[in-house]
């Protein structure tokens, strides 16, 4: 149901994040955040959700996560910005992309098939 990201709506009111925007991610995780420096998604506010929840969420490997967020940096816009709102809504009430635990589940399911 994603009610753990309910906390960072207080982030949201501080202006410490925006609703939509690449997810925020953890200082250990320095593949993902070199990955995001080189496409400039570490030079916004991170967001509640963005372009690459939509789009698989936990399964995405950390490569395409990171150029996921690029291409939001790339086209941002207030119609994007809806399109990823919705995108949302959609995805948690079917609980797309969600991998306990896990990044990248996706691609490596393909490969061992």
């Amino acid at each position: 149901t994603s009610l753990d990201e309910l906390p960072q709506l207080f982030n949201i009111l501080k202006g410490e994040m925006a609703v939509i925007g690449p997810r925020p991610s953890l200082p250990n995780q320095t593949d993902l955040n070199a990955l995001r420096d080189n496409n400039g998604a570490s030079r916004i506010r991170p967001g509640l959700t963005g372009w690459a929840q939509i789009n698989g969420r936990d399964e995405l490997e950390i490569e395409v996560k990171a150029g996921l967020d690029g291409d939001y940096v790339k086209h941002m816009s207030f119609l994007f910005d809806c399109k990823c709102f919705f995108g949302t809504i959609t995805s948690v009430m079917k609980s797309d992309g969600i991998v306990e635990g896990g990044t990248g589940e996706l691609h490596k399911e393909e490969r061992s098939l």
